[in-house]
């Protein structure tokens, strides 16, 4: 049951963002809650905005805590329809069609998202709770409390396109390289710990050196969802909601509803198609390579032109194929990349990697078990030569460097011929 849409025609005059703590609101318990939670007074609405960290038993606690005493009409989570299926069925990896993901060239993408989320389940199993435990723990609460649940969040398919395809090449690899080295990390993380991260001005630090290092990152991650969210807790029925979101989203929140004004959520949920610039490069270089061959068939013959043509082959297909093997690919996937590799290194429809990876999810598919445990095993080197949706990812990745390393030297050399 979710809650459905219910205009604000303003801020009403003198209540305009009326942020009260519990200092304020609990004069005769200041302890009642924590600073986890504040209260947003929007004309004759009340807005309680609780804060969390995804790996925290206390965040649970605190949620539930908080919606079995304050009865709102509607609790919103930080939730859209997949994530939260995945939460309350226990399904995540289990239902993964592996095939569709490759041909739609997410394979990627969807390995940066395990990365991250495997770091943050590291975290949970340390505390002893499972990442998105207080988001799930809020819709219990409701349910059984007959109280309506919005899912509040953006589709996180579009989230990770927006933020991947907003990123140049070498901030997508400086965001790999950062979750495979956080998914190998064994740092202890306590709930004082936890508890210190939840803090305002720890976040803003947070989220100020994000801004620095990746601010196109920061924007699709954090700020675009902040606005979703608001928009999606303002569109909720009720005079009393409870919001429960993560600790980083908090304070842009309550910013965005002091502010007021409407934000669009069509807008927000737009795919951007690849940057022309990608485009030209990826047809660009293929018309430069298949033209330089020509122009040497042209003016020294074309058994020079075969020459440079063979060498283009061998060039590619070899590295290709080695990373293929270097990834203890199937038989079929080694042999398939050395062919792969020339012709997908001429065309930027599909590469030699996404080639690769979907002759070896067709040989070799991952089982059940190894999706149910790969979020585990992402952080173990050892385990991405044992796990089939591991190995998949390997073959992706050797397979694409080789390919790389074969489409740069084999321009160099064609273009070297020439003159």
């Amino acid at each position: 049951m979710q809650c459905g849409s219910a205009g604000m025609n303003g801020f009403e005059a003198g209540s305009k963002g009326n942020i009260q703590k519990q200092e304020g609101r609990f004069m005769s318990d200041e302890n009642k809650y924590s600073s986890d939670v504040q209260f947003v007074q929007l004309g004759d609405r009340e807005i309680i905005i609780i804060g969390t960290a995804h790996v925290s038993k206390q965040s649970a606690d605190t949620v539930r805590q908080v919606i079995e005493n304050e009865k709102p009409d509607c609790v919103c989570v930080e939730l859209d329809d997949k994530r939260y299926k995945a939460l309350s069925e226990q399904r995540k990896w289990e239902s993964l069609d592996i095939k569709t993901i490759i041909k739609q060239k997410q394979l990627a993408t969807l390995m940066v998202n395990l990365l991250l989320a495997s770091y943050q389940k590291k975290l949970g199993e340390k505390m002893g709770v499972m990442p998105g435990a207080e988001l799930l723990e809020a819709t219990k609460a409701a349910k059984e409390h007959d109280i309506p649940i919005a899912l509040c969040d953006r589709d996180v398919r579009v989230t990770m396109l927006r933020a991947w395809r907003s990123m140049s090449f070498w901030k997508k690899m400086q965001l790999f390289s950062s979750g495979l080295a956080g998914s190998f990390e064994d740092e202890e993380l306590s709930e004082e710990k936890l508890a210190e991260m939840r803090k305002s001005d720890v976040l803003t630090e947070m989220m100020n050196e994000l801004g620095e290092a990746m601010p196109t990152l920061k924007r699709v991650l954090i700020d675009e969802r902040d606005a979703f969210l608001t928009q999606k807790i303002r569109d909720a029925k009720g005079k009393k909601l409870v919001a429960v979101v993560g600790a980083g989203h908090m304070q842009g929140i309550i910013r965005l509803l002091k502010e007021g004004g409407e934000h669009d959520l069509e807008k927000l949920s737009v795919i951007p198609p690849p940057g022309i610039g990608l485009k030209i490069i990826g047809w660009g270089i293929p018309a430069l390579i298949l033209g330089s061959i020509g122009y040497i068939g042209y003016t020294k013959g074309f058994a020079e032109a075969g020459n440079n043509l063979l060498f283009w082959i061998l060039v590619n297909g070899v590295p290709c194929s080695i990373g293929a093997a270097l990834a203890f690919a199937h038989p079929f996937t080694v042999i398939a990349s050395f062919f792969a590799a020339p012709i997908t290194s001429l065309t930027p429809v599909m590469g030699a990697g996404y080639v690769a990876a979907f002759i070896q999810a067709y040989y070799q598919p991952p089982l059940v078990k190894e999706l149910q445990t790969v979020s585990s095993e992402i952080g173990s080197p050892k385990n991405w030569w044992k796990n089939r949706l591991l190995k998949i990812f390997l073959v992706l990745i050797l397979t694409t460097l080789g390919s790389g390393i074969g489409t740069y030297v084999g321009a160099w050399e064609i273009m070297s011929n020439l003159f």
